[in-house]
């Protein structure tokens, strides 16, 4: 909107966050390689949730008994002391394809307490070949609320030389199915595959965008010492994006996203001290998520800016901003002020919408 001093507008991901209003906190479940039928070129979840994976049948049947002895005390004492209601997700391996009922065993660990109200739902991670519209309806019936596909991309090339085992069209059908199943979508995206480019993380972004997730999550690959990737990049036969290819590539989805009103509640893996310890190259950074904000807000700036006509006075921006406008370590403060947005003219406010005057 446009006033007669400035320029009113709101904060680009205004659109998502109001979609998703109202939403719980998520407390992740991690079971890692759980379900997982095969294990893939980049993955080492036990690195990356700190926990070890069992391996052979009869472990894994004691693993998942263990697990649901764990769920239930977990949810036992945050009932307890009266913790805040939450949505429960199991992440960490492949939910939908766990041996025999156990997705449906762990859901029925889950129902006293939804019932109760200290849970509010679940969702779980999966693989998109690992879903159908009634397995889904079932699990629904039992509480599961939102699904999110381990898609990674769309790219049928990149999905092959990744060893994923399925086809672009196989992931857009995953989604469809979630749909269909009349449960929330998240899609998670992993860009800098063998293969991959920044410009097929674009056709990635609009693909996904296309197919009306209520979240998206964006993990750059990294590479992982104990993985077939970390053979390939030891052997010479793949390199990692660098972090600043990352991070532009990220930026650029990150915008992509907020047109489409989708929100992007995760960017760049967490960190965990035995993943960050076995990292051997790739775009890992600490401040990543808030990096590649501060680079997608950029753009968002200064247009407004360059539609103002004049140099600006000043700009009202939201306290909520703050840690990332400037970018990490004030790397966009040159952008600004090349067009006259000093961090003199700058300064924040509890409002939801920037004022350029």
């Amino acid at each position: 909107m446009t006033i007669s001093s400035g320029i009113i507008f709101s904060h680009p991901e205004a659109a998502a966050r109001a979609h998703c209003a109202g939403a719980p906190d998520i407390l992740p479940f991690f079971m890692p390689f759980a379900g997982c039928k095969t294990r893939c070129l980049y993955c080492a979840q036990n690195m990356q949730t700190g926990m070890a994976y069992a391996a052979g049948a009869h472990a894994r049947e004691a693993e998942l008994q263990a697990a649901s002895v764990r769920l239930r005390d977990l949810l036992t004492e945050r009932a307890q002391r009266n913790a805040q209601a939450v949505e429960l997700a199991f992440y960490g391996g492949t939910f939908t394809a766990l041996p025999d009922d156990w997705p449906e065993r762990f859901l029925a660990v889950v129902q006293p307490f939804m019932e109760a109200g200290s849970v509010l739902g679940v969702r779980c991670s999966t693989r998109p070949d690992a879903v159908s519209v009634p397995q889904l309806l079932r699990l629904k019936a039992l509480g599961l609320r939102t699904v999110e596909l381990g898609v990674q991309t769309f790219d049928n090339d990149v999905l092959a030389r990744s060893l994923r085992g399925y086809d672009g069209e196989t992931a857009s059908a995953a989604c469809r199915m979630v749909h269909e199943a009349g449960l929330g979508l998240g899609i998670q995206l992993l860009p800098g595959l063998p293969g991959h480019t920044p410009a097929m993380l674009a056709g990635d972004m609009r693909a996904a965008c296309a197919l009306r997730p209520k979240t998206m999550r964006l993990y750059p690959c990294v590479v992982v010492r104990g993985t077939g990737l970390a053979r390939l990049y030891e052997r010479g036969e793949y390199a990692p994006w660098t972090l600043d290819t990352a991070a532009e590539a990220c930026a650029s989805a990150l915008r992509v996203a907020w047109r489409h009103g989708v929100r992007v509640i995760r960017i760049g893996v967490a960190q965990e001290p035995s993943f960050t310890e076995n990292v051997l190259a790739g775009p890992y950074h600490p401040a990543f998520g808030s990096m590649v904000r501060g680079r997608a807000l950029v753009p968002y700036i200064l247009r407004r800016v360059e539609a103002l006509g004049r140099a600006p006075r000043l700009l009202m921006a939201p306290q909520g901003v703050r840690g990332e406008f400037w970018g990490y370590r004030s790397e966009c403060r040159p952008l600004y002020a090349a067009a006259g947005l000093e961090p003199s003219k700058v300064c924040w406010w509890g409002a939801q919408v920037f004022c350029l005057l």
